[in-house]
């Protein structure tokens, strides 16, 4: 390997560099500052509250990589609650059925929404856009209030700790980590994850390569709406509820985790692990702000406006990755 190669590999990770930094950055600070932080049931804690997040912000990688937006997935998260919790609790079905079901619903929803994008040749901005409307306004159509959940399967996941030692996660943790496994295996080992970031890369020249473009445009939004589903039946063992108004911002959460992890908005560069980080920054923001006491937790909000305004520059700047 040559200096210029290793140059443009090092520069290629600057921002996940970054990510790490201010990860570990603000650890050691509230560490610190703050009795009872420096422990790895904090770190684990994180992982618990953010579990749905990860799952999301995971399917939001597959379309950020392509060059695609998805604003849908915090609608189908809330969705995907909603019809949980209707399913279960007003008509009894069993869960081994209302789960597969609501899977299926987020990943069909998903499919046509990649499809009308390629086939139409419309922004996913706006596709996207329309797809959370419907979904917002479906759970609106099942019910204005909010379900509880007393099924007894939904109360053990809620109430599960697999142990760690002296510490514990829950089973959504882990479901979350066996994605984050399949979509890291997926993404570097397969041909379609090769797709993606050939898509991304640049369309036209996938399209003079022979790549399948449509197969993978349609697979990545398919991926997204299957990923939010599970995020809603994760945010449903995590809340036992559904509710219109649960997963309000998500989509933004979603991006914003994935820009903070390194992921190019442009498509054709990224990493998982970057994404991995980002939710992590996130959820330590939010931890850090409650740990305080006494700072609105629309400070959260700002604080993640402001990384995600920096990140955003930083790939700007970054020479290897502008266009």
């Amino acid at each position: 390997m040559n200096a210029n190669t290793l140059l443009t590999r090092v520069r290629e990770q600057i921002p996940l560099l970054v990510t790490s930094v201010a990860l570990v950055s603000m650890f050691t600070v509230g560490s610190v500052r703050y009795d009872g932080f420096f422990s790895g049931q904090v770190l684990l804690n994180l992982l618990i509250d953010n579990a749905f997040l990860l799952v999301v912000a995971i399917g939001m990688t597959f379309v950020v990589l392509t060059g695609g937006i998805d604003l849908s997935v915090g609608a189908v998260v809330a969705l995907s609650t909603m019809v949980s919790a209707w399913l279960v609790e007003r008509h009894g079905w069993p869960p081994l059925v209302v789960i597969p079901l609501v899977l299926l619903m987020g990943t069909a929803g998903g499919w046509v929404m990649g499809w009308v994008i390629h086939v139409f040749e419309i922004q996913p901005f706006i596709v996207t856009l329309a797809g959370m409307f419907l979904a917002r306004g479906l759970c609106y159509t099942i019910g204005i209030e909010s379900i509880s959940i007393t099924d007894p399967s939904y109360t053990a996941m809620a109430q599960t700790r697999i142990p760690l030692g002296d510490l514990f996660v829950s089973p959504s943790v882990v479901i979350a980590l066996l994605v984050l496994a399949a979509g890291f295996v997926v993404l570097h080992y397969t041909r379609l994850g090769r797709n993606v970031y050939a898509l991304g890369g640049s369309e036209q020249s996938a399209l003079l390569m022979g790549l399948p473009v449509r197969r993978t445009k349609i697979t990545v939004y398919a991926v997204s709406g299957f990923c939010s589903a599970l995020g809603g039946v994760l945010l449903t063992f995590y809340m036992l509820s559904g509710y219109g108004l649960h997963a309000v911002g998500l989509e933004l959460d979603a991006i914003a985790a994935v820009v903070i992890g390194g992921t190019l908005l442009t498509g054709g560069s990224g990493y998982l692990l970057g994404t991995v980080l980002g939710v992590l920054v996130l959820g330590l923001i939010q931890t850090v702000i409650s740990f305080q006491g006494t700072l609105s937790s629309w400070w959260t909000r700002i604080v993640i406006g402001g990384l995600l305004f920096f990140f955003i520059v930083l790939q700007r700047l970054n020479p290897v990755r502008r266009r």
